[in-house]
């Protein structure tokens, strides 16, 4: 499998130095750890139920966009992708195994900044049999370049009864520090309610969107009920929401919440659920992890102007 060679890394930052040289995300290998821009605003958290631990309420899914080629110009924008999200105020990061080459390069970019500190990594184990679950969450500490993962969870349910418990010692053992599961689908919700009611967890991650709210009806009380931190993927819809959205003229009062796009009224939208903890839309394009990431400023959506996006979708 490839490595950051020296080869690599030294057109990595060529790259970097090229794309960075417009002036809106200077980077590059030898570039300073991206710090809040200064003077704005924090960006806003909410607790991890758990733990009281405060986590930023947008951060960054890598399904696709980290999956990239690292001698490719789409690799080149990633630095700058990191950049956005810091400098927002950002940190979590969401990846998988089941992401192709993902938990590789993110755990190169984070390696060649130093960037490891600044970030919640969380990543999945997707496999079936404890033995081959052991073996790849090792594959994942190695990939990510971390001796700690922040939250290791059972993708898709895949053999949760077999990989809980691995879970729960590689968390006493100081190894990872939050425990959750994940699903992507409605069809899944019995299941996953009943596994929040039956045994204690940190996080649940669950699709949600404005034109995708069934997890609203059951999952995010019990959740809420359970103490449970709830992640959101996939906010836009899987895609066709934007699309959908995007002919249509934005609410008169969007500039009134500090949005200025379809998609940051999307992630409002599920922002203005007091059960979501953080959301993590997937982007490979730094101009994009900003704007997503500015979508946490302004204020929240009230009742109306939810369901007149509701009516949008």
């Amino acid at each position: 499998m490839p490595m950051l060679t020296r080869r690599r890394l030294l057109r990595f930052g060529a790259a970097c130095g090229i794309l960075g040289a417009g002036g809106r995300f200077p980077y590059g290998a030898d570039a300073a750890i991206p710090q809040p821009t200064p003077g704005a605003p924090p960006m806003p958290a909410r607790l991890i139920p758990s733990s009281r631990e405060a986590l930023p309420v947008i951060g960054l899914g890598t399904y696709r966009g980290f999956d990239v080629d690292p001698d490719g110009a789409d690799y080149a924008r990633l630095p700058g992708v990191l950049d956005a999200l810091l400098a927002a105020g950002g940190s979590v990061i969401d990846s998988s195994p089941m992401y192709g080459r993902a938990e590789r390069t993110l755990g190169e970019l984070l390696a060649v900044r130093q960037l490891r500190p600044r970030v919640f990594i969380a990543t999945k184990v997707w496999t079936t049999g404890r033995a081959a679950g052991i073996r790849q969450m090792n594959d994942s500490f190695r990939l990510l370049r971390t001796d700690r993962i922040d939250l290791m969870q059972i993708h898709n349910l895949l053999d949760w009864q077999t990989h809980l418990p691995t879970l729960r010692d590689l968390k006493a053992a100081g190894r990872i520090r939050y425990v959750g599961v994940t699903h992507y689908s409605s069809a899944a919700y019995d299941e996953l309610e009943a596994v929040l009611k039956s045994t204690p967890l940190d996080f649940l991650q669950i699709n949600y969107a404005l034109d995708d709210r069934a997890a609203e009806r059951r999952l995010l009380p019990v959740a809420r009920d359970r103490g449970v931190a709830v992640i959101c993927n996939t906010p836009f819809g899987g895609g066709g929401l934007l699309r959908r959205l995007a002919p249509q003229p934005l609410p008169a009062w969007a500039k009134d919440v500090g949005a200025a796009s379809w998609a940051q009224l999307a992630l409002k939208f599920i922002l203005a659920n007091p059960a979501i903890t953080c959301v993590i839309p997937g982007t490979g394009n730094p101009q994009y992890m900003a704007e997503n990431a500015a979508a946490a400023a302004g204020p929240a959506l009230t009742p109306q102007q939810m369901r007149e996006l509701i009516a949008f979708a």
